[in-house]
């Protein structure tokens, strides 16, 4: 059985490679955003009950020249209330000054159903950057683990390329005696040749993902070099030691459970919002006028400043009957968004168990594999010694040599997909479990 000689440059470990990435990765910062705005809008629903207080003055000139009669003013008719026998178009000076205090006294638990809400907002936000954070490790760990792989198999490829550059040292060495024929020669470079071009295909793989774990953790591309090192440390990890019940607490069904807890508070919101209420109102207000009380018109300038004041105060209820309907419908799409954000739950529960299961399959044939195989590499490596030393002795071809040589390279290749398999499910029971902590622990 091969073994892999420690990398010369620095390895990172994956541990803090999931470090760097929590702290870099510009996707989780726009996540951590979004939750300071749930927070700044719960922050504002603390202060829904504030009454309003407005302030108003004005002058006007114009005229007072008026008759009995109802209209609807829609906002644009001014009012001029004074009532004439005769008409007069002489125009006065007007003041008034206002102060309007309106106050949301109750509203039968409106104010609290926008809390809990708001409240709710803020859960689903952080249960979404929770949720973020968990896919973002799962990514970079499968990342790590092909990372391991490629450069194994990097490793292998330059053990392949020293076999065959020995293999064509020898054929040369032979075919200058007149033992071999000069033929060997040129299929002994093609094979050299085309194991160098397999060693830059995995060259550029590596740079591939070496370029994705850079832009998520801030590093530099040439500083991510997996420790191999830790491929036999979770050969002989016991899968015995992970739970096989998913945590009550996993971000993708705390995620949905919250969406299903937010729309519910969002349904009592629609209750609470067609309630009755209970408003409290108080004005007071001065006029002046350049028409005086017993309808003399007056020099303009008499309109300046308040003669007359008054106040107003009141206690009242307010309720539109025909909101029933609105409610109705209103809550009937709200009932429907619970529905599917439950069902939603349900399903990523089924998904998270069904992903269990696989990986505990896939443990036990990975491990099926690993005690098999070194049987294969063991019989593979013994043929290649004997068809290499047969043939420097004139006794085989080169096409045997090539066979057994390639035989050999498939072992060392299955060996290595054995180990990335056999890992590759430990970590996927472990990301399904929710149970990475307890996985990586022993490597920091």
């Amino acid at each position: 059985m091969f073994v892999q000689a420690q990398e010369q440059q620095p390895v990172i470990g994956l541990p803090h490679l999931l470090e760097r990435v929590v702290q870099f990765a510009p996707s989780l910062s726009a996540d951590s955003a979004s939750i300071n705005i749930r927070q700044q809008q719960l922050h504002t629903t603390s202060f829904n009950w504030l009454p309003a207080l407005r302030l108003s003055y004005q002058t006007d000139i114009g005229t007072n020249n008026n008759l009995p009669g109802g209209y609807f003013g829609y906002g644009m008719v001014p009012t001029n209330s004074r009532v004439r026998e005769a008409g007069n178009s002489s125009s006065i000076l007007t003041s008034i000054g206002a102060a309007a205090f309106e106050w949301e006294l109750y509203n039968f638990g409106a104010y609290d159903a926008q809390r809990k809400v708001a409240e709710s907002d803020v859960v689903t936000e952080e249960a979404k950057l929770v949720q973020s954070r968990y896919q973002l490790q799962a990514f970079t760990i499968d990342q790590y683990l092909q990372l391991m792989r490629l450069q194994d198999l990097r490793f292998i490829q330059e053990q392949n390329i020293s076999r065959n550059g020995e293999i064509r040292r020898s054929v040369m060495a032979l075919a200058k005696s007149g033992i071999k024929a000069g033929v060997d020669t040129s299929i002994a470079s093609a094979e050299l040749s085309k194991a160098r071009l397999v060693q830059i295909d995995i060259n550029n793989q590596i740079r591939q993902i070496q370029l994705q774990l850079a832009a998520l953790s801030g590093m530099t591309p040439e500083s991510i070099v997996a420790d191999t090192g830790i491929e036999q440390h979770f050969i002989n990890y016991l899968p015995e030691q992970l739970n096989d019940t998913i945590s009550l607490r996993h971000p993708l069904l705390d995620y949905y459970h919250s969406l299903y807890n937010n729309s519910l508070y969002k349904e009592a919101l629609v209750k609470k919002n067609y309630n009755p209420r209970i408003m409290f109102n108080a004005a007071a207000w001065g006029r002046g006028s350049s028409v005086s009380a017993s309808d003399e018109f007056r020099a303009l300038a008499k309109g300046w400043g308040l003669e007359r004041a008054n106040y107003l105060v009141g206690l009242g209820i307010t309720y539109n009957l025909f909101d029933v309907k609105r409610k109705q419908l209103q809550l009937s799409t709200q009932k429907a968004s619970t529905t599917y954000a439950l069902k939603k739950l349900k399903e990523q529960q089924v998904v998270l168990q069904l992903s269990t299961d696989q990986a505990n399959r896939e443990l036990v044939t990975a491990r099926e594999r690993l005690s098999e195989i070194p049987n294969q590499l063991t019989a593979a490596t013994a043929a290649y010694r004997q068809k290499l030393s047969l043939y420097k002795n004139g006794l085989t071809d080169i096409i045997e040599l090539n066979m057994a040589l390639n035989l050999l390279y498939r072992a060392e290749q299955d060996y290595t997909v054995a180990k990335y398999n056999y890992c590759k499910a430990i970590f996927q029971k472990a990301i399904t479990e929710n149970q990475v902590d307890q996985l990586i622990d022993p490597l920091k």
